[in-house]
């Protein structure tokens, strides 16, 4: 028996809607088909969502801004660095390196064949309408509150993974409050209630780090904001003075959180007269390799290793 044509059609239309999924993300919405196998990451931010989830081995491309060309060999990401730090901790299978995020290479991505591509975002960031024509692509805005929750959710429901995702930021959520209890048992915050994130970049500009980038864990564990300032920028934070940080009171504690690689400004930092002046109320808290600066599985180092560093100091 022939179906009637609209009937055809309606049931055509109703199998393929039943094959993907739809993500309404910060950069607009995009039709993922159901379990990709092949996907490309703009940054090691969505490289932590996947591997969090247990699917970093189906990573093909994999976008950085930390590498220097001895790091990379053919185009590709030279094997001893996937096996170096935050890298070595997640399961990867020799992706290709597509440039970094304000430069991708669109030839590359292109002959990948991705099936879906994920990146951070933020106001004014270039490429999606051409990322988005290689591959359905989704972008999560940094600044935004919760944001790395809301990418790993949104992803998990592609992959059929909601449980796992859900365990995920418990398990952080868990970690945090254990460690709170260690830093209140101690007398933590009887000696620093407050607390500031510090960035200082090679070159001698310092960084504020406000909203995101391990504030939040911070936050998490029972500190206070020692510092607000009146504007941010991309909702990350802004640049800080001499003067501002010197301004801090005794009963803020100050993290020192340096970017990676070749912008760590750290030692620099502290042999100047305000690395000096805050050098007793300062914990350097260096992240791992190829690290991302957010999401679960920095969440969870983060809590574990500052809540030691931060004991260590109040000894």
């Amino acid at each position: 028996m022939k179906l009637p044509l609209a009937l055809l059609s309606a049931l055509l239309l109703s199998s393929a809607a039943a094959q993907t999924v739809p993500l309404k993300h910060d950069e607009g919405t995009a039709t993922v088909k159901k379990d990709p196998q092949r996907i490309v990451v703009m940054d090691e931010e969505a490289l932590g969502w996947l591997a969090a989830l247990g699917l970093s081995e189906r990573v093909v491309g994999l976008g950085s801004t930390y590498f220097s060309p001895g790091d990379l060999v053919g185009g590709r990401i030279k094997p001893e660095v996937l096996k170096s730090g935050f890298y070595g901790r997640v399961r990867l299978n020799n992706p290709a390196y597509i440039g970094d995020w304000q430069a991708p290479n669109l030839e590359t991505l292109t002959a990948l064949r991705p099936d879906l591509i994920v990146r951070l975002t933020w106001q004014g960031n270039q490429n999606y309408d051409k990322l988005s024509k290689i591959a359905p692509t989704a972008g999560y805005q940094e600044g935004a509150a919760g944001f790395w929750q809301r990418g790993l959710r949104d992803l998990a429901r592609v992959f059929g993974r909601q449980a796992q995702a859900e365990r995920v930021i418990k398990q952080v959520a868990d970690v945090n409050r254990a460690n709170a209890r260690k830093l209140l048992a101690a007398g933590v915050f009887r000696k620093y209630p407050k607390v500031v994130v510090v960035a200082p970049f090679a070159g001698g500009s310092n960084w504020l780090y406000t909203d995101v980038r391990l504030i939040p864990d911070l936050r998490a564990l029972g500190f206070k904001d020692g510092l607000k300032p009146k504007e941010t920028t991309l909702g990350v934070g802004s640049a800080i003075s001499d003067e501002a940080l010197l301004g801090l009171d005794k009963k803020t504690l100050v993290v020192l959180f340096p970017p990676g690689g070749k912008y760590n400004g750290a030692d620099a930092f502290l042999k100047t007269p305000v690395g000096q002046r805050l050098k007793d109320q300062s914990v350097l808290y260096v992240p791992e390799a190829f690290s991302p600066y957010s999401g679960p599985l920095v969440s969870v180092r983060n809590s574990n290793d500052l809540t030691r560093l931060i004991l260590e100091k109040v000894k």
